[in-house]
């Protein structure tokens, strides 16, 4: 049998729409910064609040600083396999940073690998973005749903966390309009 006539023919592909960064944050504040970037402005002040990028660049860098992080806030949440930069995060999964828990049988013991993966979009922004990142993967180690508890958790271990979050989200929505990175010259 044909397949022909099953499904109609789709005039054109429509095209996946942008995440929207802002979704759930007033509609002033979200047309106030709408307004920003219309008028050329967003950069500058992003730049004036945040005007370094941060100096870790590797792997190795990055699994250091998130060790730094765990162990000084999150000593019993157990242990790290993997942490690294991941190029492919933002564009497949639509996700800054992930955190996942392998389980594996071997013999009579249970295995648990954790791995942290952090888009390699946070390569070139501020410290205080890579480190809002990766206190939310972290939190993620021991509250998995973002609820009350997580929000909380990370606020614990970063107390201007929900700032910072806004602020990148403005950040990723001034790119998402076609802005230009502003930490890619590492702040010269």
């Amino acid at each position: 049998m044909a397949a022909a006539g099953l499904f109609p023919a789709p005039s054109r592909m429509l095209p996946k729409p942008p995440p929207n960064y802002l979704a759930g944050y007033p509609a002033a504040l979200v047309a106030q910064i709408q307004q920003l970037i219309a008028h050329d402005q967003l950069a500058g002040r992003l730049r004036q609040k945040y005007p370094l990028a941060h100096d870790v660049r590797t792997d190795k860098a990055l699994y250091d600083y998130v060790l730094e992080l765990k162990n000084a806030h999150l000593r019993n949440a157990g242990q790290l396999s993997k942490v690294a930069f991941d190029s492919t995060l933002h564009v497949i999964k639509n996700a800054l940073g992930t955190h996942t828990r392998i389980s594996r049988v071997q013999g009579s013991n249970l295995k648990t690998k954790r791995e942290i993966r952090i888009a390699s979009v946070f390569k070139e922004m501020p410290p205080d973005f890579l480190r809002m990142i990766v206190v939310h993967e972290l939190a993620h180690m021991k509250e998995r749903e973002h609820g009350k508890a997580f929000y909380q958790l990370c606020s614990h271990i970063e107390p201007d966390y929900a700032q910072l979050e806004f602020d990148l989200r403005v950040y990723l929505t001034y790119r998402e309009a076609g802005g230009m990175p502003l930490w890619s010259d590492r702040g010269a």
